[in-house]
C-alpha cells in the first residue's frame, strides 16, 4: 500500500488511520470545531490514491527509459511515453493541491488529551486538586502591590508609557535586586541533584535527578520554528519584526523546545534539562481592570522557564517533576497557592496535560496564576522530527516537557502582597535573603 510522506506539523498519521474515534473525541472534548475531520479521512484517501497511481506511472516511466538505451524503440512505446508523461504532468498537481488541503486541515488536529486530563467543556470545569499553606491575616489596611511599589517608588510605569506604550514599566531600586536574587535562587535550587532527588523521591517518580543547564537564549525566532512549536497562533498576541523572517519570542521555551529541530540524541544523554531566562513579548489586548494598575499584564515581561526533552515512557513522570518543582519552590518562599489541573476545553492545542500554580494575592484577595506546566509528548518534536537513537539502534520521536520555573513580575507581586508591612516595606522570603546581601526587609 502507498503510504506517502508527510509533513511532520501534526499528530501520528496512525492514529487518524486506524483511530479516527480518538481524534473525534478529541476535537469534542477540546471544543475543536473547526477541524472537519470526515473531510481530513477523505481527503488522506484521496492522496494515497493519488500516490499509488503516481507511482505506478513513474516506474513504468523509469522501465521505458532504461530500456530506451538497447535501441530505437517501437513506436507503441513511444507513444506510450508521452501518454504516461501527459498523464504524470496532470496527476502531479493534483495531488500537491489535495496534499497541502490536507496537511492545512490536519495541522489544525490537537493533541490528543492525557487519560487523566478532566473533561470539561468550559474553564469553569478545571479541578482545584490542592490547596497549600496559611493565608496571612494582616492588622493593618492590605495594599495592593502597585500601592506598595508608588510609595517604595520601585514601579514607574508613565514614564515608560512616553518611551515605549502603554503596558510598559520601569521596574527600579530594591524590587530589581529582589528580581535578581529570585533568578539566582532558582538556578541554584535547579542545578542540584540533592533537590531534585527529593522532589522526585517525594513525588514517587522514576526519573533522573540530572541538573539543569542554564540557557539565555535568542529572544527572537523565525516564523518555521516558531509554527513547528505550534506557538505562532494567535499571531494578533505576537510581535513580528518589519521587514525580516524574524518574532519577539513569547516564552523561553518557543526558542528552547526548537533549538533541537532536526537532531538525534543518544539514549544515554536522556533527559535534556534546560533552564531558560528571557525576557519575552506578548501582545495584551483589552483591559483587565485592576491588573491596568501594576505589573501582572504586560507586554513585556521576564522569565525563567524549564523545557526537557526525555523518553516517551519517562515524559509524564517528568512533566511530574516539573509540576512538583513548582510546588517546592513557592513552599520555599512560603506563599500560599492552589494547584489547578486544567480540563480538556482549557489545555490548549498542543497540549496532551497542562496544570496551573496559583498564588494568593492578599491585595486582590484571590489566587492568580503564576505557573503552568505542559506536557506536549511528541507533538511538537514531530513537528520539529527531534528524536532519540535507543541503545538497541531504533530511533523514536523524543517528548517534550516545559514549564514556569516563575515568571519574575507575577512572582515579584505575590512575594510584595504577601509580605507587605504596614510602612510598605516588604520582608524577604528566608531562602532569598543570602542572595540579597542578607537584607530582611527591602
Amino acid at each position: 500500500m502507498y503510504i506517502p510522506s508527510i509533513h511532520p506539523n501534526m499528530i501520528d498519521i496512525k492514529i487518524l488511520r486506524t483511530n479516527p474515534e480518538l481524534i473525534k473525541k478529541t476535537l469534542h472534548d477540546k471544543v475543536t470545531k473547526w477541524v472537519d475531520l470526515d473531510r481530513v479521512i477523505a481527503l488522506d484517501a484521496q492522496r494515497i490514491a493519488l500516490g499509488q497511481d503516481l507511482d505506478i506511472l513513474r516506474m513504468r516511466r523509469n522501465d521505458i527509459s532504461a530500456n530506451m538505451g538497447s535501441g530505437k524503440p517501437e513506436p507503441h512505446i513511444l507513444a506510450e511515453a508521452k501518454d504516461i508523461k501527459e498523464k504524470i504532468q496532470n496527476l502531479e498537481p493534483e495531488f500537491e493541491k489535495v496534499e497541502t488541503e490536507f496537511i492545512d486541515l490536519y495541522k489544525k488536529i490537537p493533541n490528543i488529551p492525557t487519560a487523566d486530563t478532566p473533561v470539561g467543556l468550559t474553564e469553569e470545569e478545571n479541578v482545584i486538586v490542592k490547596q497549600w499553606g496559611t493565608i496571612r491575616e494582616f492588622d493593618f489596611p492590605i495594599k495592593n502591590h502597585a500601592e506598595i511599589a508608588a510609595v517604595r517608588g520601585w514601579i514607574d510605569k508613565e514614564r515608560a508609557a512616553n518611551v515605549a506604550g502603554s503596558r510598559f514599566a520601569y521596574l527600579m531600586g530594591d524590587i530589581v535586586r529582589l528580581q535578581f536574587s529570585l533568578i539566582a535562587w532558582v538556578m541554584d535550587t535547579l542545578g542540584d541533584r540533592s533537590i531534585l532527588a527529593q522532589i522526585i523521591a517525594e513525588h514517587g517518580l522514576s526519573v533522573s535527578d540530572k541538573p539543569f543547564t542554564p540557557v539565555l537564549p535568542p529572544y527572537m525566532i523565525k516564523t518555521a520554528p516558531y509554527d513547528a512549536m505550534d506557538r505562532l497562533e494567535p499571531r494578533e498576541d505576537r510581535y513580528k519584526i518589519e521587514g525580516h523572517d524574524l518574532w519577539l519570542q513569547g516564552s523561553a521555551e518557543h526558542v528552547l523546545g526548537s533549538m533541537h529541530a532536526g537532531e538525534i540524541f543518544a539514549e544515554a544523554d536522556m533527559p535534556v534539562r534546560y533552564l531558560g531566562y528571557a525576557t519575552s513579548f506578548r501582545g495584551e489586548a483589552g483591559t483587565y481592570g485592576k491588573d491596568m494598575e501594576g505589573i501582572i499584564r504586560m507586554h513585556q515581561f521576564d522569565k525563567l522557564e524549564m523545557e526537557s526533552f526525555s523518553t516517551a515512557e519517562t515524559s509524564h513522570d517528568e512533566h511530574l517533576l516539573f509540576a512538583g518543582i513548582q510546588e517546592y519552590m513557592m513552599q520555599q518562599l512560603e506563599i500560599p497557592y492552589q494547584k489547578l489541573q486544567k480540563c480538556t476545553y482549557d489545555i490548549g492545542k498542543p497540549n496532551a496535560k497542562w496544570s496551573d500554580i496559583e498564588a494568593w494575592l492578599p491585595g486582590q484577595q484571590q489566587y492568580r496564576e503564576t505557573h503552568t506546566a505542559d506536557y506536549m509528548t511528541d507533538y511538537q518534536s514531530r513537528r520539529l522530527q527531534t528524536r532519540v537513537r535507543r541503545s538497541s539502534g531504533d530511533v523514536e520521536l523524543i517528548h517534550t516537557n516545559d514549564a514556569t520555573a516563575f515568571a519574575c513580575g507575577r512572582a515579584l507581586v505575590a512575594i510584595m502582597e504577601n509580605y507587605q508591612n504596614e510602612d510598605c516595606t516588604v520582608t524577604v522570603p528566608k531562602v532569598l535573603r543570602n542572595y540579597i546581601g542578607g537584607k530582611e526587609r527591602i
